[in-house]
């Protein structure tokens, strides 16, 4: 019987049933932090900038590890790494639920993301592995798909768990699903690795894009508690630059780099790069703040605010694993380029947001978005994961989602910065608290509107058409042949 439902052919489903059912995790906890938060800020008594550090200290150490991640599965085995990784995020998850004070809560995210960014790139690389070519768009839009579903579960649950019990429940909920998802794993997945035969640690090149994105993002979010001009945000910005071309000087030299650069020769694999970096910096900040209006503005209860998410996340359950198939069949350069046209448009539509708007007001947006980052998101994974040999996926899919990571970790500090700033400007001019608020989240939309439609541009002139589904895997323009595209991440 056990012979039968693991046989060749069924194993690989059963593969990609037990990663999403990990990663289920991870996009809940995504989803039900987001609600949480005006609980945790009265809770614990912080602040802004300290709720702030709560979401983008997980996405920080999530970004500045993820090629790390990848490597460590490359080199040491895909599922020993997910397997490590799922582990340290159960536990940390537990100790995020224990927290009684913002310092411990903000370390326990940062060991979470330090677990994420080990099972991200190695669950990306067991697909890539497991699926051939002509399999690899639906079965990552399945996996979009599964993603999706937390993400649409994740405010509801969050908000009920809130309000019936308390905001640490929203992270011991992580606990059982984690052990159900290291069994499941442990049986299932099959072992696979880099055969490559030297292998090794990029330590310099961690430490010079860790110190970057640190300082870059510690400087746009306490910039208004220590003010533009001051030293210490000044030397901050600089410490990101210099740190920052140090990291790409040390890659470019480096024998056998983290970054590899040379991947970049690839317009296909740069521009659905550029484009997971521009949506996370344009939408992360979104969701933070209008979870943030939403309770404390327009005065909804967490579970009301939950469920005001749920059209733009059901859309995106039902549309991305179309967006999968369609991607393998005609590419994704027109899907990305609509999707984030999309998108953008939705940040415009909720930049129309009033201190006293109905829901109707809110609907149009989540529909308009949710649709956008459906058919954005699936095709932009298959676009550069496809373009990228298989026994380097590990690294080809850290390289992608380090870009989601920094976008979404700089786009909460800088959405911040400038509504803050905005906010202070309009209060000096004699503004309540709550029309101050409203100002610069309107400024911050506007750019954040700005930024997608770029993305839209950058993925018109970038993408490439998709490869045959024929064709050998990792086979790419610039990497191994000359018409590839990409093979597919997700959510």
């Amino acid at each position: 019987m056990r012979a039968r439902i693991f046989s060749e052919e069924n194993r690989k489903w059963w593969t990609l049933v037990s990663v999403a059912f990990a990663l289920f995790m991870i996009m809940l906890d995504n989803t039900v932090v987001n609600v949480a938060l005006p609980s945790i800020q009265r809770d614990l008594g912080i602040g802004v900038s300290e709720l702030e550090w709560v979401v983008t200290a997980y996405a920080l150490s999530f970004a500045v590890l993820m090629l790390t991640g990848g490597k460590l599965a490359d080199m040491y085995g895909r599922r020993r790494i997910f397997l490590v990784g799922l582990a340290v995020f159960t536990i940390s998850s537990l100790f995020c639920g224990l927290a009684g004070s913002a310092e411990f809560l903000i370390a326990a995210r940062v060991v979470q993301g330090v677990g994420a960014a080990f099972m991200m790139p190695a669950t990306l690389s067991i697909i890539a592995a497991t699926f051939p070519a002509r399999e690899r768009g639906a079965a990552l839009g399945i996996w979009a798909g599964v993603s999706a579903m937390a993400l649409a579960l994740g405010p509801l649950v969050g908000g009920l768990i809130t309000e019936e019990i308390s905001w640490n429940w929203v992270f011991y909920i992580n606990v059982p699903v984690g052990i159900v998802g290291l069994v499941a794993a442990r049986l299932i997945i099959s072992e696979s690795r880099d055969t490559s035969k030297e292998q090794r640690l990029d330590v310099p090149g961690l430490v010079t894009s860790g110190v970057a994105l640190f300082a870059l993002v510690f400087a746009l979010i306490e910039a208004s508690t220590y003010g533009w001009s001051s030293s210490i945000i000044i030397g901050l910005f600089a410490a990101a630059a210099v740190f920052g071309v140090a990291f790409v000087v040390l890659e470019l030299r480096a024998r056998l780099p983290m970054f590899d650069m040379t991947l970049f020769r690839n317009s296909t694999f740069a521009g659905a790069n550029v484009v997971a970096l521009l949506v996370s910096l344009a939408m992360f900040g979104v969701f933070f703040f209008v979870s943030l209006y939403m309770q404390n503005v327009l005065g909804y209860s967490a579970v009301r605010a939950g469920a005001s998410f749920l059209p733009m996340t059901l859309l995106i359950i039902l549309v991305a694993p179309l967006a999968g198939k369609v991607s393998d069949r005609i590419g994704s350069r027109n899907l990305m380029a609509s999707g984030m046209t999309l998108v953008a448009t939705s940040l415009l539509l909720f930049a129309q947001l009033q201190p006293d708007s109905s829901y109707w007001v809110l609907l149009p947006p989540m529909i308009v978005g949710g649709i956008g980052m459906a058919i954005t998101m699936t095709p932009m994974t298959a676009a550069a994961l496809s373009a990228v040999p298989v026994d380097k996926a590990g690294v080809g899919s850290g390289m992608l989602n380090t870009f989601r990571q920094v976008g979404g970790a700089v786009g909460i500090a800088l959405m911040g910065a400038i509504l803050a700033a905005a906010a202070s400007s309009s209060q000096a001019d004699g503004a309540t608290e709550v029309e101050a608020f409203m100002s610069g989240l309107h400024r911050a939309l506007y750019v954040a509107a700005a930024i997608a439609f770029l993305a839209a541009l950058v993925a018109a002139v970038t993408i490439r058409s998709h490869a045959a589904p024929d064709q050998a895997p990792g086979v790419a323009d610039g990497v191994g042949g000359p018409d590839a595209e990409a093979l597919p991440e997700a959510l």
